[in-house]
């Protein structure tokens, strides 16, 4: 009898192209004032320091409906205004999640003809499969949102219309 033993090593990439510059980009999603007007919200430290503590508080979307405290922390790892940000990446809000550990989370922007620029999201998942599941809209229909397709998506309305998807 053969056993075998999966380990879960997940990497997924999101890109979505955005009439955008890419400051405007990095600053969405860089700067407090940007990041509770979509997605889920939240507000974001924005000290872009390796090394520094990343935290995202529950925004005003989330408060609304009883979701309190930081929802997301880890820490920055690489900081290149406004083409490449890396930082670990954890959930803190659901105790199963936050059991995964961290994760690494990579932004890339470059700015392509026509005044857009293409946003690369690369989300290395390894050993937290139940994250992977949500951060891919597996869980939609269970209330758990439509991961990050449906925030880049968001992300990508706000900017080129000045309203998000669901406002």
């Amino acid at each position: 009898m053969t056993t075998m033993t999966e380990q879960s090593t997940t990497t997924q990439v999101y890109r979505v192209y955005i009439k955008a510059t890419p400051q405007a980009i990095w600053d969405a999603i860089t700067k407090p004032e940007w990041t509770d007007r979509y997605g889920y919200g939240g507000t974001v430290d924005d000290d872009l320091t390796p090394g520094a503590k990343y935290e995202v508080q529950a925004g005003s979307g989330m408060q609304a409906m009883g979701v309190t405290g930081p929802v997301v922390d880890g820490e920055i790892v690489e900081a290149d205004e406004p083409r490449r940000l890396v930082q670990t990446w954890r959930i803190v809000m659901d105790e199963g999640l936050k059991a995964e550990g961290f994760t690494r989370l990579t932004y890339e922007i470059e700015e392509i003809d026509g005044g857009a620029s293409k946003l690369t999201v690369t989300h290395d998942l390894t050993g937290a499969p139940a994250l992977a599941r949500m951060v891919a809209g597996e869980d939609e229909a269970t209330g758990a949102g439509g991961g990050w397709a449906w925030v880049l998506s968001d992300l990508k309305s706000l900017l080129e219309t000045g309203a998000p998807l669901a406002g």
